[in-house]
């Protein structure tokens, strides 16, 4: 079975030097641009400290400092999905990077709370607008399955690397500087992103605002997307009631967006889309994989600072080998193993992998070693991750059609931040409140913060074991 999205063979134009090179520039642009969402979503975390001590923000407005930027980015990637099919993917993703581009200027001269929150808001609506179109101008670019897997897999190391390299960027800038140049340090990569995206990127009509979108329907399900967020990112703060009242809200939001897009003459998200097996089954696997991913990247970074004693420089430190890891796997083995394989076994040894590296980070000693306790499961959590990602991604835009690659791009962008959001919440939830529940028995703080991460990597093991199971069941590859 084919991992890549059916085309016609490819014409001599596609195959001519100038047209390769025209589309392994593009690459480069959309990865650029997709660094620096990516960058900024995980460079602020080691920087809040500093962000609290200079802004005078108290413990749960500090959270909105991430709030303000998940909100928008998850609620809105569906929808601009969608409205870049119909206004161009090109002018989409170039208006994105301007929007984001801005808006990190004023994250960067912020000098109060209302204006940094606000501006992290308007970042994570240029975030979602540059991030929803991405998958499916790649998919567009590379229709031949090895190129497309190539292609994948350098994009996906790109932003998984991102993610580890963003950790120690926000404490190197934050020691050497200050926390303003965490934002600051965006200006020159999207002004360079901008500027290529429109000279490099081939320009794309789409099908034309005039085919529309459901707007009724985008409003219900913004409005669904953004209430999920948002009670994901907040659980436990307003208390079980006011949670599950939210909860309702937004799955009643839910209900009425899939009643309206069965009635609608021109549906917003094509409920078609979930009959391909590969792509809901892909994008239910990656809520739980990333949700553990994101778990252990928080976690961990908190476990090193606040039981083993690392500085912020330093945690950053520590994590720089899972990025070079990921690179290298990527880019080097990711594209010629899922050629060899296919995606499914690619990605069911890369799922193994980060069951045990998240068994093994369970431990978390009070009294461990990096080198013993951290860099073993680190590395084994990244060589997963590297395998697992491009063959799920691959699986995921093989599931949609040319003309629905763009919302099938912002789908698969939503389940990630969801997913991402929804296992951060739930382990550190976990992680505090056995931790608390010591502290109250009279444990000492650091054995009882060492315990309740090693509770909340245990889970995020199980979670990830589901992801397993749930890709063994849907996503075998099935005769034709």
């Amino acid at each position: 079975m084919s991992t890549g999205i059916e085309s016609p063979a490819p014409s001599p134009a596609r195959t001519s030097p100038h047209r390769t090179y025209s589309r392994w520039a593009s690459l480069v642009v959309l990865c650029a641009g997709t660094l620096m969402t990516i960058l900024d979503g995980n460079i602020v975390t080691v920087a809040m400290p500093a962000i609290q001590s200079d802004l005078g923000f108290s413990g749960p407005g500090l959270a909105w400092v991430v709030n303000a930027y998940l909100i928008p980015f998850g609620g809105l990637l569906l929808l601009v999905g969608r409205l870049g099919d119909l206004v161009g993917r090109k002018r989409m993703f170039a208006a994105g990077l301007a929007v984001f581009t801005a808006a990190s200027l004023l994250c960067g001269l912020a000098t109060g709370q209302a204006v940094l929150i606000a501006a992290r808001a308007v970042q994570g609506v240029g975030g979602a607008m540059a991030s929803a179109v991405v998958l499916g101008m790649l998919v567009a670019l590379f229709s031949e399955p090895r190129e497309q897997a190539r292609a994948i897999a350098v994009f996906s190391a790109v932003g998984a690397a991102g993610g580890a390299l963003g950790t120690f960027l926000g404490g190197a800038l934050t020691e050497a500087l200050n926390w303003h140049w965490i934002f600051l340090i965006n200006l020159p990569i999207g002004v360079a992103a901008w500027l290529a995206a429109v000279r490099v990127l081939a320009p794309d009509s789409g099908a034309g605002l005039g085919k529309g979108a459901d707007y009724p329907g985008a409003a219900l399900v913004t409005g669904a997307l953004m209430l999920t967020v948002y009670t994901i990112v907040g659980s436990g703060c307003r208390g079980l009631t006011a949670d599950l009242l939210l909860a309702g809200l937004a799955l009643a939001l839910f209900v009425a967006f899939a009643l309206r897009q069965t009635r609608a003459a021109r549906p917003l998200l094509r409920l078609r889309l979930f009959r391909s097996r590969l792509l809901t089954g892909a994008n239910a696997v990656q809520v739980l994989m990333i949700g553990t991913m994101y778990g252990f990247q928080f976690l961990g970074a908190l476990y090193l600072q606040r039981v083993l004693g690392y500085s912020e420089l330093a945690t950053g430190t520590a994590f720089l080998p899972a990025p070079v890891a990921i690179g290298a796997l990527m880019l080097g083995l990711s594209a010629r193993t899922i050629a060899r394989f296919g995606a499914y076994r690619v990605l069911m040894a890369g799922l193994v992998l980060i069951v045990t590296g998240m068994g093994l980070l369970s431990r978390a000693p009070v009294d461990g070693s990096y080198l013993t306790d951290v860099l073993p499961p680190l590395l084994l959590l990244a060589a997963g991750f590297a395998a697992a990602m491009p063959a799920l991604t691959g699986l995921a835009m093989s599931g949609a059609r040319e003309e629905d690659a763009g919302l099938a791009s912002g789908l698969f962008n939503t389940t990630q931040v969801v997913g991402g959001s929804l296992g951060l919440a739930t382990l550190s939830t976990l992680a505090a409140g056995r931790t608390g529940g010591l502290l109250e028995r009279g444990v000492e703080l650091i054995p009882a913060t060492a315990a309740g991460y090693g509770l909340a990597f245990r889970v995020a093991a199980g979670i990830a074991a589901g992801a397993l199971v749930l890709a063994a069941v849907v996503l075998r590859p099935r005769p034709e």
